[in-house]
This record gives structure tokens, sequence and C-alpha cells, in this order.
């Protein structure tokens, strides 16, 4: 037997025959919505070494008359890269089988 055939057995059993099909709608296994989300959270970041940090080191030994010292520019950078990746989220809003069907 095949969708429509049963379709009007069953309309026939409810409704009488030769009824006029209602035009409600049944529904069934519906799932809803779904929601998800895969956020990373917080990082916390210690303490962060990038090398000794002293500048220029200048030796100036024994002088006579008038000494001019220049120790130059410094410069030092620190580039990071902190990431807190969540990952893959996943979500399911299946109704699943053997579900009861209800008119709307």
């Amino acid at each position: 037997m095949d969708f429509v055939s049963a379709q009007y057995k069953l309309q026939e059993k409810f409704f009488g025959a030769g009824a006029a099909m209602p035009s409600e709608t049944a529904l069934a296994g519906n799932g809803g919505a779904a929601n998800a989300s895969a956020n990373g959270g917080a990082v916390a970041v210690g303490d962060i070494n990038s090398g000794g940090n002293v500048g220029n080191a200048i030796g100036v030994g024994d002088t006579m008359g008038g000494v001019a010292v220049d120790g130059g520019s410094i410069a030092n950078s620190t580039n990071l890269g902190v990431g807190a990746n969540g990952g893959t989220a996943i979500s399911d809003a299946s109704g699943g089988d053997y579900n009861v069907a209800f008119v709307s």
C-alpha cells in the first residue's frame, strides 16, 4: 500500500467516505532549535621574560681631560601570540524515531 492510499484509508476511517481532507498540519519528531558555541574562554599569561634587557654596557678606563660617553639608543621588542581556540561545536536537534504525531 502506498502513502496516498494509506492516507485515504485513514481519512475514511476518521472522517467518513468522500469527506474533504482537513487542512491541519501534523507534526512528529520536531526537534526544535539547537544552539552550540565553542568559546575559548579566558587565557592567563604569567611573567614574560624577553631577555636580560640591560641596555648598553660601556666600560671606560683611565681618562684625562673632558670625556663624553654616549650609550646610544636601546630598543627591545617582544611579540606574543596568545590564542584561546575553543575547538568545534556540534549540536543536534533531530526529533528521533517513533514520535507521536499531533495535529495543530
